[in-house]
């Protein structure tokens, strides 16, 4: 059965109205900040955050429809290990350098994938295309183009991921909008031959996601568990969210060949967790636990620890609500505050990329639930913000968008900036 997240609750009031429909609505960014390539660390005012608010424990038992687990099959990947009662917190304070750019120049970029060796895969939404950027240096290629892709909206070229033996089978896991539909599919990439065409055909593993001019979800992940997850939107039908037999407003969780992975909740369907308007971002923690960032509507964007089963609770509740049957989120913001999209976990915290918001939030972890009040950095200074991923090297990649019509380019717009981050 899933479990009710008794977790430390967040609230960041920052005294301004939420908008009203899509919390990723445009909003005017602030003037630019640091210039290409120079250090700039943030401090965080002590009047940003209110003071964090801990709910009462409630009875979360689910409603009679919620789902049973069902053991994973003998051929499926060990499971994550279950969280050790004597991890430590992450300290409640942190600090954050940007320590130079990594590639400018970009259109509407919108996934992420960090090769072996250090070279990026981005995606830009619009133009379907892949490029491979250098490391070394930030120069382009063109791997190549994805057919098929319709763009608009909030559609387009989206998430991006590496097979886990990427090494041997060189395969890159696509989430894309069509004319009909959102889908995943899977490409080959061979890098030995000429730049544009470096992409095989796609194959497609799972079509019927639900496709609109808004909330198409569209991040994709590989799980310590070596399965595929997906986040979706409800594509402007809130009653999807509630709908078991469908594919929106979902955590999907697939096998590397697009069928439901053995041990879902739900037997034969590729639904993990259901209940979102709109998921943006997803991550693991070194124990193994879920964490997925939400577009809210009129009141709350959220910060949510997924599990098995479990019921976000949209359209029915936004935000904590208390109520059983529904899980509360972890961390909660104003729309105007965050627009939550791309996320990672580095140095103990869960780091929140928001478009609107045009700010990096870091959220210390304590185990399942919050350590402290959340953290906002760059506020303003590079726009707004899609997606956010930890390198190997101990470093986070953020990326701007503010060439998706919904942001006001700066020079050199869009680009991808490399942080030093340092806790305490």
């Amino acid at each position: 059965m899933p479990r009710r997240t008794a977790a430390l609750l967040v609230a960041i009031a920052l005294g301004s109205a939420a908008a009203v429909g899509c919390s990723s609505a445009a909003a005017p960014d602030r003037a630019a900040g640091a210039s290409s390539g120079a250090v700039s660390t943030s401090a965080v005012p002590a009047s940003t955050a209110s003071a964090p608010t801990v709910p009462a424990p409630t009875d979360s038992t689910p409603t009679d429809t919620a789902p049973t687990d069902t053991a994973p099959t003998d051929s499926a990947p060990a499971e994550a290990p279950s969280p050790s009662p004597a991890e430590p917190s992450a300290p409640a304070a942190a600090s954050v350098a940007v320590r130079g750019t990594v590639a400018d120049g970009l259109k509407s970029p919108w996934g992420l994938a960090v090769l072996p060796g250090g070279d990026l895969l981005v995606s830009e939404r619009d133009s379907a295309r892949i490029l491979r950027v250098s490391a070394k240096d930030g120069g382009r290629t063109v791997a190549g183009t994805v057919p098929g892709v319709t763009s608009g909206g909030e559609g387009g070229l989206l998430g991006l991921a590496l097979s886990p033996d990427f090494a041997t089978d060189h395969r890159v896991y696509a989430y894309f909008s069509t004319g009909s539909d959102n889908r995943i599919a899977r490409l080959d990439l061979d890098p030995s031959r000429p730049a544009g065409s470096q992409l095989s055909t796609p194959t497609v593993l799972l079509s019927g996601i639900p496709h609109g001019p808004r909330h198409n979800g569209g991040r994709i992940a590989f799980g310590p568990d070596g399965f595929l997850y997906a986040g979706t939107g409800d594509a402007n039908d809130r009653s999807l969210a509630q709908d078991r037999d469908s594919l929106g407003g979902k955590v999907l969780r697939l096998t590397r060949d697009g069928d439901p992975a053995p041990g879902n909740p739900f037997p034969g369907s590729p639904v993990w967790s259901l209940g979102h308007r709109n998921v943006q971002g997803l991550a693991w923690d070194p124990q193994g636990r879920l964490w997925a960032s939400e577009f809210g509507q009129d009141t709350w964007d959220e910060l949510n620890l997924i599990t098995s089963g479990g019921n976000y609770g949209w359209p029915t509740v936004e935000g904590a609500a208390g109520r059983a049957g529904f899980t509360d989120p972890v961390a909660q913001w104003h729309a105007a505050d965050a627009s939550p999209s791309g996320i990672a976990f580095a140095s103990g915290a869960v780091w929140v990329a928001a478009l609107r918001g045009t700010r990096l939030w870091r959220v210390p972890l304590d185990g399942d639930r919050a350590a402290g009040a959340p953290q906002e950095f760059l506020r303003g200074e590079y726009g707004r913000l899609r997606t956010v991923a930890a390198d190997g090297d101990g470093t986070l990649l953020l990326v701007t968008d503010n060439t998706d019509g919904r942001g006001s380019p700066r020079p050199g717009d869009d680009r991808i900036l490399r942080l030093d981050v340092k806790s305490g």
